[in-house]
């Protein structure tokens, strides 16, 4: 019993595995199941073309027993024109053994020709299944490429969907992020750029008016102007013109 059901698992297994190797390639596989087919039509050809020798040899031999029959019965007959009749006896005997044999080899002729016509006619029929097997083996080989290539560009198609999901869509979005860096970096430094802007204006201001009182301090050293008349023009300079006439009609 143990060893029934240890056999009936290995024959699972064998199983298992030709049916891999049955439907891994199809178009193989009846690519190989039509080579047989063709190898035994092949062989069964050759065995009609052998039959059909043992045919023509057994309507060769009804043919000769017919010429023979026919010469037998013109020797009876000649025999009782002369009037032997023991020879025309002999002959008669002879002529009605050829007969027998000649109904025979007829009966097993026509036996003949009807299986050879029969085994010709199986062979044309299997012929023809098998081209219309090569055509499909044909049809279903391009037909397997291409559900193939249309699963291929369908799969394309998907993958190439840039959704969030896919990798192409994640693809997308790193880039989208390094775009986005890379602007963000942009702006970080044109807005760093404007530091330090004010400090400068300012320094430069200051720089201004210390060479307005270097200047005045060199004018007044100088006896161009006084230290009164420098602070009247400093004052002046600080209202404007319109201050600076308002203050003269005061006066």
């Amino acid at each position: 019993m143990i060893a029934g059901k240890l056999w009936h698992a290995i024959k699972a297994q064998i199983n298992k595995i030709a049916n891999f190797f049955w439907t891994a390639d199809p178009i193989a596989q009846m690519q190989y199941e039509y080579d047989l087919a063709v190898n035994q039509l092949k062989e069964g050809r050759e065995g009609l073309e052998q039959y059909r020798g043992l045919v023509e040899r057994v309507g060769r031999q009804v043919a000769a027993n017919k010429a023979h029959a026919v010469n037998l019965e013109a020797k009876v007959k000649a025999y009782l024109q002369a009037g032997d009749r023991e020879s025309a006896g002999k002959y008669a005997l002879e002529l009605q053994k050829a007969k027998k044999e000649l109904s025979e080899n007829e009966a097993q002729l026509d036996l003949h020709e009807e299986a050879y016509n029969n085994n010709l006619l199986k062979i044309k029929h299997a012929s023809g299944k098998l081209a219309q097997v090569r055509d499909k083996i044909s049809k279903y080989d391009a037909e397997l490429k291409m559900s193939r290539a249309e699963a291929e560009m369908a799969k394309l198609a998907t993958d190439f969907n840039f959704d969030v999901t896919t990798d192409f869509g994640q693809i997308e979005q790193v880039i989208q992020d390094k775009i986005g860096l890379n602007r963000a970096k942009a702006r970080v430094a044109a807005d760093l750029s404007g530091d330090g802007i004010a400090d400068i204006k300012q320094e430069q201001a200051m720089e201004k008016v210390m060479a307005d009182q270097a200047l005045r301090d060199f004018e007044i050293q100088a006896g161009l102007v006084t230290p009164e008349t420098a602070k009247v023009a400093d004052t002046a300079k600080e209202l404007g013109p319109a201050k600076e006439k308002q203050v003269m009609t005061d006066e």
